[in-house]
């Protein structure tokens, strides 16, 4: 079997793979719009085959920013043949669940391909990039969905991405209505990178988000503080401009938010509460003056969040705003969350 990053050449061969199945949304015309922006790339693209010449039998595919100098996700893990592609009955018409609760074997074969192709371009970019998994927002009750997630999470397992985080997709629209100010907290613009690089490692302490967590605890909460901030920043393409720190009427900090964008859409990106200041309320009000600048400011026909499953204090604020739940993300990652 040969794994290897594709080649321009290889682009009609590898789009007929660009299936859609329960836990897949990539199709080729996604595909080749993000070859065009260059979040997808010929390299960053991987293929199973049994011999040169031969046609693939699996693909992944990763994400990363047109400047990204390394794939910074995986967006699609692909075994054609299986799951309702049109090619043969899926895994749970077959009774093949996986190991969460499915009820029979995950498909071997199949997992097994996959795995080994992520292992061969985890091997090639030296570590190994999360996978996120779009799903309905009640995939737990599709038979099909959880047998297409089962075999891929494990495979993801056996490449090295043991971890798993669920998280909960909002989006606003503007039928949802804005919120008017409260009163509570007056809003500045900040151009010092520092005051939003000590907000930030302020809120660090006793966050409930498993990713700042994990990163906190992997590199020092300094270094993620200046990390976040230069990826919001330069990573990111909202404006600088529309972050905003928080503050009561008497002047004291209470949290900031980062309103910002992505390819597709208007993001909340970031929002934070100081830890004296948790359990008032204070991240909804935050939430929504976050809404409020990028209604304004991106003209934003939608803004999308998301935040962890086991975040019920932002899931609280997000429903009081008006955000809703479109779907769920799923992430595996190489090192589980720290709890």
């Amino acid at each position: 079997m040969i794994f290897r990053p594709t080649v321009e050449a290889d682009l009609d061969g590898l789009l007929p793979l660009l299936v859609t199945d329960p836990a897949s949304t990539l199709t080729p015309e996604t595909y080749t719009a993000r070859l065009a922006t260059g979040e997808y790339r010929p390299e960053r693209t991987w293929i199973a085959q049994d011999a040169p010449g031969a046609a693939p039998r699996a693909l992944a595919v990763w994400w990363g920013g047109p400047t990204d100098a390394e794939p910074a996700a995986l967006d699609a893990l692909l075994v054609p043949g299986t799951d309702r592609t049109g090619a043969g009955p899926s895994a749970a018409e077959r009774g093949e669940g996986g190991q969460d609760g499915e009820g029979g074997r995950l498909d071997d074969e199949r997992t097994a391909l996959a795995a080994e192709l992520l292992a061969a371009a985890h091997a090639a970019y030296g570590h190994a990039p999360a996978y996120h998994l779009f799903l309905p927002s009640d995939w737990h009750d599709l038979p099909d969905t959880r047998a297409a997630v089962a075999w891929r999470r494990e495979a993801a397992r056996r490449a090295g991405l043991p971890g798993t985080l669920e998280r909960l997709r909002y989006e606003w629209t503007p039928s949802a209505g804005l919120p008017a100010p409260t009163g509570r907290l007056e809003f500045r613009p900040e151009p010092d990178d520092e005051v939003f690089v000590d907000l930030f490692r302020r809120v660090l302490a006793g966050t409930l988000d498993a990713t700042s967590r994990t990163a906190a605890a992997e590199h020092g909460a300094e270094a993620q503080a200046r990390a976040d901030v230069a990826f919001y920043r330069d990573g990111m393409s909202g404006e600088r401009a529309w972050w905003r720190t928080a503050h009561t009427p008497d002047g004291e900090p209470v949290g900031f938010a980062v309103p910002s964008r992505n390819p597709a859409s208007p993001v909340v990106g970031y929002l934070g509460v100081l830890p004296e200041h948790r359990g008032r309320g204070h991240a909804e009000e935050i939430l929504a003056e976050t809404t409020r600048i990028l209604a304004a400011e991106a003209a934003a026909p939608q803004v999308r969040a998301d935040t962890d499953l086991a975040n019920a204090p932002m899931a609280a604020a997000f429903e009081r705003v008006g955000y809703r739940t479109t779907s769920r993300r799923l992430v595996l990652t190489a090192e589980p969350p720290v709890s």
